[in-house]
């Protein structure tokens, strides 16, 4: 497997004994010519930092405390995983975000089965959503819990695609102004109607539910419209948060966004029982976002430089097709190249994207991580 091979006469060469340092020397019977060989184990280094980084194991436990392991693996560490452009159309496409404290934000859209693209930004908004969709065909639905400037990017980059608000995330709203003790009868009641959303199941359910939320607005609207005058003079609504939360479902229902998947419209006429689209976003939540967290905590004290790394390589390789870690190692942009694109980009004035830079995260974010000025930061 690791005999060389002769590049003028392309023909393997037989070991011809040793150097003086012990290390073995081939030779090319073509045309006589002879040289020392070393094994590249660069694919085999690779793949060992990829199955220490996805398991629980702890660098002081490994042999020498990790040290080996470090002089081995420290350059995968310059390595940014890149998401491929999608072009297959899907069914369902889950999009949710997951947070790095403040700093920064890696948002990530999925199937039911692998992740299909991610982002780097500080935050979410329209543009980085819009990045994110822009590498995706655009799917039949797509479910959401309704993150900041997704709908905007929605409309930009998938105009066609029907979306689901994850239901658990609206009761949630709402739960978050009612707390689960209300001291209202209108909040009690409007709790009972946040959790009989959850257990909503086709069409007939959801007509009866909206029939019910209906008769709650009506019932109390003159109790939501009472006014207080403050010590200052200033006039507030009485029950501000029933009305945030009653403000919340009314939008959800006016853009047809809570039941998507109970529409009959949304399925194949011999296909509704059979097919189901979701109600929530349980598959990203608890699929993706939980076991990105456990690995984060199972390595905890990494920069965030290399907790983002972390992720992005989980996502990679939990894509449909990924690359074997001989090819990823030469096909994956590092921290240099990377920084010379942002570079060239900013001495002409242009963004990054518009010279090919792979969709990985913008140039204030790299910014921050790098810390260097050398181009443009304003284009998050």
């Amino acid at each position: 497997m690791n005999t060389p091979y002769c590049r003028p006469c392309e023909q393997a060469m037989t070991r011809y004994g040793k150097t003086s340092t012990g290390r073995q020397r081939y030779r090319c019977a073509g045309c006589r010519t002879s040289r020392v060989a070393a094994i590249d184990t660069s694919a085999k280094d690779f793949a060992l930092f990829l199955s220490f980084l996805f398991s629980r194991q702890r660098q002081r436990d490994l042999p020498g405390a990790g040290r080996t392991f470090r002089r081995r693996t420290a350059r995968f560490w310059q390595l940014w995983p890149t998401p491929e452009v999608v072009d297959e159309v899907h069914r369902v496409i889950y999009v949710d975000g997951i947070h790095l404290g403040r700093s920064a934000v890696i948002l990530i859209a999925s199937t039911d089965t692998h992740v299909v693209g991610w982002y780097l930004a500080r935050s979410e908004h329209s543009q980085a959503w819009g990045a994110l969709l822009a590498r995706i065909a655009p799917p039949q639905v797509v479910v959401t819990d309704g993150g900041s400037g997704f709908a905007k990017a929605r409309r930009a980059h998938w105009p066609t695609t029907k979306v689901q608000r994850c239901t658990f995330h609206a009761f949630s709203q709402v739960r978050r102004q009612t707390t689960t003790r209300p001291r209202t009868q209108a909040g009690v009641e409007l709790y009972g109607l946040a959790k009989a959303l959850l257990h909503v199941r086709d069409n007939t359910g959801a007509a009866a539910w909206l029939a019910a939320y209906t008769q709650w607005r009506a019932t109390w609207e003159a109790f939501l419209a009472e006014r207080t005058r403050l010590a200052t003079g200033q006039v507030v609504l009485t029950h501000q948060r029933l009305v945030t939360a009653r403000s919340a479902l009314d939008t959800l229902i006016r853009t047809k966004t809570l039941f998507t998947y109970v529409d009959p419209a949304n399925f194949p006429v011999d296909a509704y029982l059979h097919m189901p689209l979701p109600a929530t976003n349980n598959r990203i939540e608890g699929g993706i976002n939980t076991q990105l967290r456990a690995l984060l905590r199972d390595h905890r004290g990494m920069s965030l430089d290399r907790r983002i790394k972390a992720i992005m390589w989980w996502c990679y390789m939990h894509t449909e097709y990924p690359a074997s870690p001989a090819r990823i190692l030469r096909t994956m942009p590092t921290d240099t190249q990377i920084q010379a694109y942002y570079r060239a980009a900013a001495s002409r004035g242009e963004h990054a994207r518009d010279i090919g830079l792979p969709g990985i995260g913008t140039a204030a974010v790299w910014n921050e991580l790098h810390h260097s000025t050398s181009y443009i930061t304003t284009w998050d």
